[in-house]
């Protein structure tokens, strides 16, 4: 059976099915003298569910020490959302004016909240997206279970070296898990880019979700290997499945000691071209993966975090101590923060709350106000995160990146800002840096780069956002299933730019950067070199094969290849020349 490969590895061993009971929510209407009693159900449910949580929090002291960060900040989200959010708000709303039961009231106002958020265009972000919807539906989940008293699903009976088997697995189930006891894992639903994909790889259990038919097809005790590599999952095996299978393990295991020894070894080609290799951060669960993987700082600290799953936004002392939590715990190595990114696919209830943006979005908000316009316009709102970076900066090299820059005089009037800021924290007595961190740019519109090299008079460096790029530059949103197929990052036109936009750089010997998904993909990287680029920001599970990628090949060969890439206008040709390219 086929599903997608979450988490590297190769288990094998008895099924253990941890069954979920149905619940069953009754839509129900109520009368008005019950909304009284209805609202009292629904807070003794907010109540204990909150206690839940907070013992689910406190028996995370088991879990290995990364998984532990992996996991404790999405239970310390959840707790937000239990708390004065907007959809506990929304809950006590529809009892008291819609004179629904509180079941009917959290199941409504949860699928209003996660269709709006997955209703919006999926810009350069559609797994983040998603895992917002299902962080709400899980509080959401959470709230209905009790309040119709319907039982969790319990992991205690997991034999050691089972494989859980099951439909769901959802994070806060994850979160039970005991990987010392677990050998693998496969479900009929999930994907690779949610909390529970993240969570397992953090556990370092095999898993495989997605799994289609998995339920019916095994019983508890069968014995079965999960590949989580190939993204298989093998019922019953045949002996020589079952032998294939051990020398599988054996195998993988001497690969992964291989990727391990590449941690401390420096990301240089075979002529001795070093090539920096830094890690993505959407949230700082990551930062135990980014250590683990062997990254060289942070080329991309995606800041939306710090003002999502609340109602106000966070102050300029709250951004400073997460900011300096951060550029400390990569001991030296850089951070890049890119400050707020709002717009597109991301829905952030407290620029709503405090009256920012409005309620009820653009009608095409990959058009409209995000990225550096919104901060242009709420200068109140850029000023507080860029004193907030400026004070942090002080623990570590640091740099800002700013988000969606389409002229010039988007990024003079961010540094006029920026210096402003600087300035007046200095007359404050705050203790900067002698010399600023470095005001970079995001070439993520066809725009930006083709306006380049006048940008590059303006900016400190470049970071070229290769997923938006190749969005805006096919007018193609790859999370609407019918043209996905469109998305074609080795386009020639989405190829050009990021040429042109390199070597506008480079001529003016000015740093450069990919931090979009081409910058992860291994096949890509010597076509990438050969187009001049030596900086790459990826998730950090990819940092060690992109690595390996780099360690095997010659510059020379990559400028050949990207000359013989660049001469062609057929996308089918371009996949055959790159795609095949030994890495």
């Amino acid at each position: 059976m086929v599903g997608i490969p979450v988490s590297p590895g190769i288990a094998i061993g008895p099924v253990f099915g941890a069954s979920e009971q149905q619940m069953v929510v009754v839509r129900q209407k109520i009368h008005a003298a019950d909304i009284e009693a209805q609202t009292a159900r629904f807070e003794a449910a907010v109540l204990q569910s909150r206690k839940q949580l907070m013992k689910l929090r406190a028996r995370l002291g088991n879990l290995p020490e990364d998984s532990q960060a992996e996991i404790a900040p999405l239970i310390d989200a959840y707790l937000q959302m239990i708390g004065p959010s907007r959809l506990i708000r929304g809950a006590r709303k529809r009892i008291a004016e819609r004179l629904v039961s509180a079941e009917t009231a959290v199941w409504d106002e949860t699928e209003a909240i996660a269709a709006a958020i997955m209703a919006m265009p999926a810009g350069d972000d559609p797994a983040g997206r998603k895992r917002r919807a299902d962080e709400v539906r899980e509080v959401g989940r959470r709230l209905t279970r009790n309040l119709t008293q319907t039982p969790f699903r319990s992991f205690s009976g997991l034999p050691q070296g089972a494989i859980l088997a099951c439909e769901n697995l959802r994070p806060a189930d994850a979160a039970l898990l005991d990987p010392a006891r677990l050998a693998g894992v496969a479900t009929d639903e999930g994907g690779s880019d949610g909390h529970t994909a993240i969570m397992l790889r953090a556990l370092g259990v095999p898993s495989v979700l997605g799994v289609a038919g998995l339920g019916p097809a095994v019983r508890p005790g069968d014995t079965v290997i999960v590949d989580g590599v190939a993204g298989t999952v093998i019922v019953n095996p045949t002996p020589e499945r079952l032998a294939e299978a051990r020398r599988a393990v054996t195998a993988f295991g001497k690969a992964q000691q291989k990727l391990a020894l590449l941690r401390r070894l420096p990301a240089v080609t075979t002529d001795r071209k070093m090539v920096d290799l830094q890690a993505n951060l959407e949230i700082p669960a990551e930062l135990p993966l980014i250590a683990k993987a062997g990254a060289a700082g942070i080329g991309l600290l995606r800041s939306e975090f710090l003002f999502m799953n609340r109602e106000g936004l966070p102050t300029e002392d709250e951004q400073t101590e997460t900011y300096r939590s951060v550029i400390e715990a990569m001991g030296g190595d850089p951070v890049t923060i890119r400050v707020l990114d709002w717009g597109g696919e991301k829905d952030i209830e407290a620029l709503q709350t405090e009256g920012i943006v409005p309620e009820v979005g653009d009608d095409n908000p990959a058009l409209g106000l995000r990225g550096i316009r919104l901060l242009l316009r709420e200068t109140d709102l850029f000023e507080t995160q860029l004193a907030a970076i400026l004070r942090a900066s002080n623990a570590g090299p640091t740099r800002v990146l700013l988000p969606m820059v389409t002229n010039i005089a988007e990024v003079r009037q961010a540094r006029e800002i920026f210096e402003r800021v600087a300035r007046r924290l200095r007359r404050k007595g705050e203790r900067l840096p002698e010399r600023l961190p470095a005001l970079g740019i995001m070439i993520e519109t066809p725009g930006a780069a083709l306006s380049a090299d006048a940008l590059a008079l303006e900016a400190d460096f470049f970071a070229i956002g290769t997923n938006d790029l190749t969005m805006y530059t096919l007018a193609v949103d790859r999370g609407e299933s019918d043209v996905a197929d469109l998305y074609d990052p080795l386009h020639p036109a989405v190829l050009r730019l990021v040429q042109f936009a390199t070597e506008a750089a480079l001529r003016m010997r000015m740093p450069v950067s990919v931090c979009g998904e081409m910058a992860g993909n291994p096949k890509l990287i010597p076509l990438l070199l050969g187009l001049g680029l030596r900086s790459f920001s990826m998730n950090a599970s990819a940092v060690p094969r992109v690595k390996q990628a780099v360690r095997s090949v010659d510059i020379d060969d990559c400028v050949r290849l990207a000359r013989r890439v660049m001469e062609q206008s057929d996308p089918a040709r371009i996949q055959e020349l790159v795609m095949g390219t030994p890495t």
